[in-house]
């Protein structure tokens, strides 16, 4: 079991630290009105970030899961709404198009990708229907060599600006995750509408995006019915690198934790001398290695996807542990810690969405605890040496 990082990969992460450090940092604070981050994102294309899920042939380099996680994290560390803008393009939406799309489709749409000119968005969630994907309603109806696409699909990330949609659809009315397929859909198609915008405590926007008989060629529904057990192993990628996010998002605020308590001064000390503030930062400290354990594990759990088991459990507890740390980062700061000024608090909006997309922490729970009840081998138990 190695977990050793190649010279190539190091490098590669320095770089992203260093710009990350340099110039997102300060600029972090912009975007907590919405404002997208378009100069980050035209400097991580220029560095080869935005490629990172497109194939070589494609004009991107095609890496990694781990790869993708340790930038990430570094991305994360300074800027929430970088991170998740930077995701839409690393994520499933690249993923399930590289996978899955028709020739023409990847040629058209991925060396953009790559180059940062032309951003994703995956449409799931629906007014009725999150994490329950087998209940979904939106449909895509095959006519001849046409589809028909009809529903409703919200809180959906960069819909105002994405070029393609990777859309979660029925796929000829089929009950059920039978008929669970995949259609991408471009930009500004006719009947397609992205309506009313929810701001985001994190500072992000998200959109309620509606298709009302919008047709399209065959070839863009990338996924017809039964393809759900292919749509969730794609998925499963997100449920890396959602995390990523919030274990940057925690080292983060743990660093500003310690940055503050050498500088604070109470009571004739500084506060970082009090035992209490250092068992505070040893426990941030401790939780976060443990969550960096469980997500490189399960980063290189597979070659395309990783095991959808480690995945989840990743998730469940980076997601979980970041809020923690950051509510303690907040504590650490006192009353400043409350203030937009400080980043501790942007640290902690930010890190609240983890446990929600992606599949919250009670469904990923849910399916940890079915592996178990179901599959374990009693004779055995738990092995020692879990799932290598």
């Amino acid at each position: 079991m190695d977990f050793s990082i190649s010279n190539e990969q190091r490098a590669f992460v320095d770089t992203v630290r260093r710009l990350c450090q340099k110039d997102f940092k300060a600029r972090a604070i912009r975007y907590l009105d919405g404002t997208w981050p378009a100069e980050n994102m035209k400097q991580l294309a220029e560095i080869g970030v935005l490629g990172m899920a497109v194939p070589q042939e494609y004009g991107g380099s095609g890496l990694g899961i781990l790869d993708t996680v340790l930038v990430l994290e570094e991305i994360g560390k300074v800027c929430y709404v970088t991170a998740m803008a930077a995701l839409g393009e690393v994520g499933v939406q690249a993923r399930v198009i590289s996978t899955y799309a028709p020739e023409p489709i990847k040629r058209r749409i991925l060396p953009r990708v790559a180059a940062g000119e032309a951003f994703l968005a995956i449409c799931m969630t629906e007014p009725n229907a999150g994490t329950d994907v087998p209940n979904y309603s939106t449909n895509c109806d095959i006519r001849g060599d046409r589809v028909t696409v009809n529903g409703v699909k919200t809180l959906i990330s960069r819909a105002d600006i994405a070029e393609m949609f990777v859309v979660f659809t029925r796929v000829n009315k089929i009950p059920g995750a039978r008929g669970i397929g995949c259609v991408l859909v471009p930009g500004g198609a006719k009947g397609m509408t992205v309506k009313s915008s929810f701001h985001t405590m994190g500072g992000e926007y998200l959109s309620e995006v509606v298709f009302d008989n919008v047709e399209l060629p065959l070839e863009n529904l990338v996924l017809r019915e039964d393809g759900m057990k292919k749509l969730l192993a794609a998925f499963n990628t997100q449920r890396c690198l959602n995390p990523a996010i919030c274990l940057g998002l925690a080292e983060g605020a743990l660093e500003e934790a310690v940055r503050y308590m050498r500088d604070r001064s109470a009571f004739g000390q500084k506060i970082g001398e009090f035992q209490g503030m250092r068992w505070k930062v040893a426990d941030m400290y401790v939780e976060i290695e443990a969550g960096r354990g469980l997500l490189y594990r399960a980063a290189v759990s597979g070659d395309r996807f990783p095991d959808p088991t480690l995945a989840a459990m990743a998730k469940i507890y980076c997601n979980e542990m970041s809020i923690r740390v950051t509510s303690e980062a907040i504590q650490v700061h006192g009353g400043y810690g409350y203030t937009d000024e400080f980043p501790v608090s942007r640290y902690f909006r930010g890190t609240r969405y983890g446990s929600l997309g992606g599949g919250t922490t009670e469904t990923l729970r849910n399916l940890v605890g079915r592996k178990l009840v179901e599959q374990m081998d009693l004779a055995t138990g738990v092995a020692g040496m879990g799932m290598y």
